[in-house]
């Protein structure tokens, strides 16, 4: 009978003293866990205390220098209203004078100057004599044809012929090398309006002629598109130039012309 009594109050025995060791052992994690637990909330709370006043600090640096920033910007903006307005009304004063006299020139410009400030591409007021114009216009556009003397067809030297019969009053050779022949020869630089321009179209001398009507224009009749205006030094014209030639006292004839 106590054989069988001191087994079972040994396992009882075994039993009761496990029950004591747990408890403290779990007691004793349960405290290292909290031990360790108030270090990282220290240095959170430590974090968070210093974030705080630098924000407050970058905030307070940026509200005192944007006010200086805007104000600086704001009176340089009106220093250089203050300086340009003035050279503005100046400009806008140039201009509506400017615009005024090319108004009143168009306006007193004739249709036929008008043209041919286009055709030279030229101002109105550097264009020849209306006269001038005037007399050379009567054949633009009047097509090509060899011999021919009328606005119906007319070759280069039948159209100078024309002008110079209308214009001054006068009448100058039929061919283009007799009207070079009888003129004073001039340079490039001493054409003025009015004076014939020579050249070789065909290899053999003076084959071709026309007026001069400055800024390096001439008028001609053209074989291919008529009577036309084109420039001196244009490739064509250019390697065919010859040279050109003045008609003397044809200012005198124009005026006894008009008696």
């Amino acid at each position: 009978m106590v054989k069988q009594i001191l087994p079972a109050v040994a396992v009882i025995f075994f039993l009761s003293s496990c029950s004591t060791f747990k408890p403290l052992n779990f007691t004793s994690n349960k405290q290292v866990a909290t031990a360790k637990t108030p270090t990282p909330k220290t240095k959170f709370i430590e974090e968070i205390s210093v974030v705080p006043q630098t924000d407050v600090d970058n905030t307070n640096n940026k509200e005192e220098y944007k006010p200086s920033s805007k104000l600086s910007a704001a009176s340089r903006k009106k220093s250089m209203d203050a300086v340009t307005v003035p050279d503005r009304l100046d400009e806008i004063k140039l201009y509506e004078r400017m615009f005024s006299s090319i108004a009143a020139e168009v306006e007193s410009a004739s249709a036929v100057q008008l043209k041919y400030a286009v055709l030279m591409n030229t101002e109105v007021e550097s264009l020849p004599s209306k006269s001038l114009l005037e007399a050379v216009d009567e054949w633009y556009g009047v097509r090509y044809r060899t011999g021919g003397n009328t606005t119906s067809g007319v070759d280069c030297s039948g159209f100078t012929v024309g002008v110079y019969a209308a214009l001054y009053g006068m009448s100058i050779p039929r061919v283009s090398r007799d009207q070079y022949r009888v003129s004073t020869k001039l340079s490039t630089t001493e054409l003025a309006p009015g004076d014939l321009v020579f050249f070789n179209t065909t290899g053999r001398g003076v084959s071709h002629v026309g007026i001069y009507l400055g800024h390096n224009k001439f008028i001609h009749a053209s074989v291919s598109k008529g009577v036309m205006v084109n420039d001196l030094f244009e490739n064509y014209y250019l390697k065919r130039y010859i040279g050109g030639g003045r008609i003397e006292n044809k200012e005198e004839i124009t005026q006894q012309g008009t008696h």
